[in-house]
């Protein structure tokens, strides 16, 4: 009796969450796989099924490959630069000040650095991509392009060059995540003992050694972590894309990824059916990086 009471009342917490869950993001995506096997156009009152029709054509659509290329660019450049630099940054403001009185310190001005990295994250992201439109614009008036004017050299088309549009916006999205990492980061160094890096500091370990054979090894799982939200990232995009560079990937699709190609076809386009084929694609793309970084990334919990 007092095990169904105990239950019974954790049922009743969960069922209102479990409900909403239910039915805003399970449902959904039930929806979008029906959809998918049907070419509906978004106003029919029937649904007309096709089968896989829309996921062969898929096969042959030379827009959806060229959104894998970018999504793999970002997917390997997005998690690998973010974290190497947010490590980097967490390490100097929580340990790279060496050891005072008696524990290890950080930097001189830590304190006002972490709220420097985490600023970008209270901004919203289309406020982001307005902010970095004015500084990549192609003219005297862009911020980079003001200078350079001025130290004589010709100006740069950031985001109409084909071959450096893609990685100036993959540039706003590390200078975006990098600050939410750092705090992470810093999160899992300030739960390591400092007892370690004590030891170690008195063996004679330097910065470098303290980092590698210390910080790094403990923070394994937490890294982990970030690599996964990372990844995810890299398969998104689209509010930072869609404001930087349309929807139409320019230049010469330079810029087009999954997310907006979605939009495109399924608002524009009137293609629900096909775009709802992506959507699926992207969906198992994404969850297929999770448990595979997941997978190969796992090891035996150190325990402290």
């Amino acid at each position: 009796m007092q095990r169904l009471r105990k239950y019974g009342f954790v049922a009743g917490f969960l069922a209102v969450p479990v409900a909403l869950y239910s039915v805003f993001v399970i449902s959904p995506y039930i929806q979008a796989f029906q959809i998918s096997l049907t070419d509906w156009n978004g106003y029919k009152s029937r649904l007309h099924y096709v089968g896989f029709d829309n996921f062969t054509r898929l096969f042959g659509d030379e827009v959806f490959w060229r959104a894998l290329r970018n999504h793999g660019i970002l997917l390997l450049v997005l998690p690998l630069v973010t974290v190497v630099l947010a490590l980097f940054f967490a390490f100097l403001l929580n340990l790279g000040g060496g050891s005072r009185g008696a524990g290890m310190k950080g930097i001189w001005g830590s304190t006002f650095y972490r709220v420097v990295f985490f600023f970008p994250q209270v901004l919203a992201v289309a406020v982001v991509g307005v902010l970095f439109k004015a500084v990549y614009r192609p003219d005297e008036s862009g911020v980079i392009n003001g200078v350079l004017i001025k130290l004589g050299l010709d100006p740069v088309g950031w985001l109409i060059e084909p071959n450096l549009a893609l990685w100036a916006i993959l540039a706003v999205m590390i200078w975006q995540a990098v600050g939410f990492y750092v705090v992470l980061f810093s999160a899992g160094m300030a739960a390591i003992p400092k007892d370690y890096f004590e030891a170690a500091a008195l063996d004679g370990a330097g910065r470098a050694r303290l980092f590698f054979s210390i910080t790094l090894p403990l923070l394994r799982d937490t890294i982990q972590v970030g690599w996964v939200y990372l990844g995810i990232a890299a398969f998104d995009g689209f509010a930072l894309i869609l404001v930087l560079a349309g929807d139409k990937g320019e230049p010469d699709g330079a810029t087009t990824v999954l997310p907006v190609e979605i939009w495109k076809t399924a608002f524009t386009y009137s293609k629900v059916g096909y775009a709802s084929a992506m959507g699926v694609v992207l969906f198992f793309l994404t969850v297929t990086f999770a448990v595979l970084t997941l997978r190969t990334t796992r090891r035996e919990r150190i325990e402290l």
